[in-house]
């Protein structure tokens, strides 16, 4: 049927509306999108870009360099060095197995070593890397980057490690580092990121160690590109960190180079501190070990050598060794008496050889006894009687408060590790301790350094130091960080009678240079230099009765772990106080004989600021020291080298 106009005009006026709707929603949709659109790409841009960055963009730590230690003078004495290495990629290798055995034909590899690299490959991502060799020569990282095609994966990479260029010297002082392990992050509630770092090394034992945070620096950044499976594709940023403090010790590199050869393999050692500031100028623990071992990663059989070595390298016996500290105590319970009033500069003691009380003999050193002494010569000929004497009028409780003001019975607060507050006994000490009461014969044993009292090498230093000095000293051994002089607090009065002082003081002097003075044969001669001091021996087992009776073993009969300690402490120049030494040998036997000559050396190297000079010792000596100074393993603390030996 034919459609009329009318109705032709109606059906286009319906579709003109249908259209017209449908364009109109069709426009709005479009701009409900455009709107969405402009907010994701103009308003959301920078949440969006951020999000693209970071599933493209990874931030890597770069490890920071490590701050230098020094000697007092600037000598280097733990700095960095290049470290040429290898590191292999899983996901670039493909065949492990194959690429190493390829690489052990290049540089030298143990079958240890491989396994090792191997285990290690295999527990992390494909795409992390893994040092399988270090330390190479330039030779060996040559040849690893010329066949760099005929190894995928492994990259030969130029890194930073720690050494120590003087070795033995300072490792018991500096320490060593080494890898983080899980017992280095216990306790740390949030570790600085570096140390999550594979391999990254931190401060073991010393002052590595305990100034950990002055020495590491802080991280750098940089930012990398990496692919979905998180391998680098490129480095797009850099951002180097800040490196680490360097640290300047009050340590004379040569002082303790020359203390350390004097105390030879003899299992020892030595403190020597500057009485006017509390500067440690050598603190040498011998025998000791070469810490650049340990960086390295010392074998199985190089660790059983210092472990069963029964003079215990390991062991930084200046201040973690606790020794009864024998005859050198005497001067604490001689001004423990006199300032308690119950003696004074005139007090004498009869000494037969022995002193009874309560049924038992305490025995003195000289088995003829010493007659009639006072406190100058008691000191000098090292009386036992005369303080036995003495102990009992002033009591445990004074002598140990004197002790404590000395600097016994204290731990010290400086950066080294396993320091020991040893042991400064009172009454109270025994009845928490051990539940007993004091009893008169400990008293007796004390106060000629026996029984319960323990002190450290350090400890014998400050005393003696404090004693020279009339002023509560404490040691120092960090004197500057990053060139900035760090402030020596001002040592106080040590709130003892000078008089007193002057007394003991002339003891000493005594001692070595008195005609009857137990060090007389270590005396300095040189006018400007005479030193003061006390011998000690400190025993390590009991006498018997029987044994008495028929004669005192001799210390050279003894097998050498049952010898007795040998100690000595002393000062110079007398007149004008510089330099307190202590000595303490273990098993050495005699402090006369085994401990004052190394002590006087010593002291003499710090005075003289070079090899001691043959006119400050007796005449009747020379011709032994000179041969003795020229064999000394010395060396220059700079080149590791033997010094030109020049005449003495």
């Amino acid at each position: 049927m034919r459609r009329t106009a009318r109705d032709t005009e109606e059906s286009n006026r319906t579709l003109n509306r249908r259209t017209l709707l449908l364009g109109g929603a069709m426009g709005a949709m479009i701009a409900v999108l455009g709107v969405r659109m402009r907010y994701l790409q103009v308003d959301q841009a920078d949440e969006f870009k951020l999000l693209a960055e970071e599933n493209r963009i990874n931030i890597r730590l770069i490890p920071p360099e490590r701050g230098l230690i020094q000697d007092r003078n600037g000598k280097v004495i733990a700095g960095n060095e290049q470290n040429y290495r290898v590191v292999i990629t899983r996901e670039a290798a493909g065949d492990v197995d194959l690429v190493l055995r390829r690489l052990a034909t290049i540089i030298p590899m143990t079958a240890e070593e491989m396994e090792q690299a191997i285990e290690e490959v295999n527990a992390l991502s494909a795409f992390v890397p893994v040092t399988v060799a270090e330390r190479l020569s330039w030779d060996d990282f040559s040849k690893v980057a010329v066949n760099a095609p005929a190894l995928p994966g492994v990259v030969p990479e130029v890194g930073q490690s720690r050494r120590y260029p003087l070795d033995f010297d300072f490792a018991h002082v500096v320490g060593y580092v080494g890898p983080v392990s899980d017992k280095d992050l216990e306790g740390v509630d949030s570790p600085d990121p570096l140390l999550r770092i594979p391999k990254f090394q931190i401060g073991k034992i010393g002052v590595e160690k305990w100034m950990e945070d002055t020495l590491r620096g802080e991280a750098g950044t940089k930012r990398i590109e990496v692919n979905s499976a998180g391998r680098v594709m490129r480095e797009l940023e850099r951002q180097e960190g800040n490196p680490g403090n360097d640290i300047r010790l009050t340590i004379d590199a040569d002082v303790q180079n020359f203390a350390q050869a004097r105390l030879g393999q003899e299992s020892a050692a030595a403190v020597v501190i500057d009485v006017t500031n509390g500067d440690i100028i050598c603190i040498a623990s011998s025998p000791s070990f070469d810490p650049n071992l340990f960086v390295r990663g010392i074998s199985h059989a190089e660790y059983n050598l210092l472990t069963e070595n029964d003079h215990r390298p390991l062991a930084n016996k200046t201040v973690s060794g606790a020794y009864p500290p024998g005859s050198t105590f005497k001067m604490v319970t001689a001004l423990a008496a006199l300032e308690a009033g119950v003696i004074d500069a005139n007090h004498s003691v009869y000494c037969p050889g022995y002193l009874e009380f309560g049924g038992r003999r305490f025995h003195c050193h000289s088995r003829g006894g010493h007659g009639q002494v006072g406190l100058s010569e008691s000191l000098e000929k090292s009386c036992d009687v005369f303080y036995y004497d003495v102990a009992q009028k002033v009591g445990i409780d004074r002598m140990a408060e004197m002790g404590r003001k000395l600097g016994l019975g204290h731990k010290f607060e400086i950066p080294m590790s396993a320091v020991t507050e040893g042991n400064m006994p009172d009454k109270a000490w025994k009845l928490a301790r051990h539940k007993q009461e004091w009893r008169i014969g400990d008293t007796i044993n004390a106060s000629i350094g026996q029984g319960y009292v323990l002190t450290s090498p350090l400890q014998l230093a400050v005393m003696t130091a404090r004693i020279a000095s009339g002023r509560a000293v404490a040691p120092r051994l960090v004197r500057m960080v990053n060139d900035q002089e760090l402030p020596i607090p001002e040592a106080p009065p040590l709130e003892v009678s000078p008089e007193y002082l002057a007394a003991v003081r002339a003891g000493m002097n005594a001692v070595v240079n008195g005609e009857h003075g137990t060090a007389k044969s270590s005396r300095i001669v040189e006018p400007t230099m005479v030193m003061a001091g006390k011998t000690g021996t400190s025993q390590v087992r009991n006498i018997s009765a029987a044994e008495r009776a028929a004669g005192v073993i001799s210390n050279d009969d003894l097998p050498w772990n049952r010898r007795d300690h040998a100690l000595f402490v002393g000062y110079a120049p007398f007149d004008a106080p510089r330099y307190a030494i202590s000595v303490v040998v273990e098993h050495g036997g005699g402090g006369s004989t085994a401990a004052a000559p190394i002590a006087r050396d010593i002291i003499l190297r710090a005075m003289s600021g070079g090899l001691p000079s043959l006119e400050a010792y007796p005449s009747s000596q020379r011709g032994r020291i000179e041969t003795m100074l020229k064999e000394l393993p010395l060396r220059d603390p700079v080149t590791g080298q033997p010094p030109v030996q020049t005449e003495t």
